[in-house]
């Protein structure tokens, strides 16, 4: 498996639109090798919030694919030059290979 993983900080107050964005439907979800997307926020800062959103391939050949798809890559053409919303104060992508997953135990 392989996950990549999108911070966001924003500005108090305007991580429900992040959440939003990241809710819509979307090309990627229709990918060979897409697992789910996870959109995650945290309100407890003072002056900012922190939206994650965990998106997991079942392999980085997959998520290889997506990259290097026309339909994500016409995406990054149409947004080339525009600016992140003032709101946003940064953002950050990690990625990580899997090494082990626990599951836990469900009574049933």
């Amino acid at each position: 498996m392989f996950i990549q993983l999108r911070t966001i900080v924003v500005e108090q107050g305007n991580s429900d639109q992040v959440v939003a964005n990241f809710s819509k439907e979307s090309p990627v979800e229709q990918m060979e090798g897409f697992l789910d997307k996870t959109v995650m926020v945290d309100k407890r800062g003072k002056e900012d919030e922190e939206v994650v959103v965990m998106i997991r391939w079942r392999s980085k050949e997959d998520w290889k694919n997506w990259e290097k798809s026309d339909v994500h890559i016409q995406g990054h053409r149409e947004k080339r030059g525009q600016q992140p919303p003032a709101y946003v104060i940064r953002s950050s992508v990690k990625m990580y290979e899997v090494e082990q997953v626990k599951q836990g135990k469900v009574n049933s």
